[in-house]
């Protein structure tokens, strides 16, 4: 049957862009679909260090701005919009998204993940009032303020040394023993003085008036309280797969993400998935490109048959 498109990508980040340069350039008509950031999590990063062939590391809104543009030049289409539903018609599927909904002959899921909550008293008050879960969207507003970090990880550390920079005092609060941190970025981080690690304590409350004035740490081994000033709180604590509109076509794991094969096939016929929403990611930027050719010369060869 007529379809809008023959391929659409769900998802702008690394993996969504690499399949739609792949797509477009063999000469399928692409649609892109992404519903927060263009370049996704890639274009909140300040500096990328570990991406091929950058000796000195690349800015985030670099590396995406200049994939969108490779993409756009070989004729894909560039869309905001979320699909709340994806459904399989005759050989087709049915995007399902706020403002209309559109048809395809293949779809490449390269959505990502959604920041994890605290789901903590607090948290859901203050979000956009000093609860933020980007520091690179939002950390600029936070200049100068003595801000919090629920999470030890690469990404919360990230977030430190940048808060860091806009001359905030930071505390990272970390529920282990040790941080999960990569060693190169914990050293940068103890190695600030305005960055204070704090392990073996998790945020139980974050207080406010109309906006965050403070946190309440609790100490996991004893239970013991305390009281820490601060007016931002950045949540970096894991992260989740954004595949709820699959919850009607596919199985997905007990982890929310997506089952593939090596071609990044799913159980469905012309439905692929590439990057952090699969299943076994690494959920590195580069591996991420790698998902998303795989995933499209693996649709080009399923649209040819049709």
């Amino acid at each position: 049957m007529q379809t809008d498109y023959d391929a659409i990508i769900i998802g702008s980040g690394c993996a969504g862009l690499a399949a739609a340069l792949y797509t477009s350039r063999a000469g399928f008509k692409t649609l892109v679909l992404e519903r927060e950031v263009m370049g996704g999590e890639a274009s909140n990063q300040q500096l990328i260090e570990n991406y091929p062939g950058f000796a000195n590391g690349v800015r985030g809104e670099e590396l995406t701005g200049a994939m969108l543009e490779q993409v756009t030049n070989f004729g894909a289409e560039i869309e905001m919009g979320e699909v709340a539903r994806l459904a399989l018609g005759s050989k087709h599927f049915i995007l399902e998204c706020e403002d209309q909904t559109r048809t395809c002959k293949g779809v490449i899921v390269g959505s990502g993940c959604i920041p994890k909550k605290l789901l903590v008293p607090g948290e859901a008050e203050y979000t956009g009032k000093g609860v933020f879960y980007c520091e690179t969207c939002e950390g600029p507003g936070f200049a100068g303020k003595p801000v919090a970090i629920a999470g030890g990880g690469d990404s919360g550390m990230t977030g430190a040394l940048l808060l860091e920079k806009l001359g905030c005092k930071v505390t990272v609060v970390e529920f282990l023993s040790q941080p999960k941190a990569s060693k190169i970025m914990l050293d940068r981080a103890i190695a600030n003085p305005n960055i204070e690690i704090k392990c073996g304590t998790k945020i139980g409350k974050i207080l406010g008036d109309g906006h965050v004035t403070a946190v309440e740490i609790e100490e996991v081994a004893t239970g013991a309280k305390s009281f820490l000033a601060v007016e931002g709180v950045l949540v970096r604590v894991g992260l989740a797969p954004n595949t709820g509109f699959l919850k009607d076509i596919l199985t997905l794991t007990p982890m929310g993400q997506i089952p593939v094969n090596a071609h990044m096939e799913t159980a469905v016929p012309g439905l692929l998935a590439a990057g952090d929403v699969r299943e076994h990611s690494a959920m590195q930027f580069a591996t991420a490109v790698g998902d998303g050719v795989t995933a499209a010369m693996a649709l080009g060869r399923y649209l040819q048959l049709l």
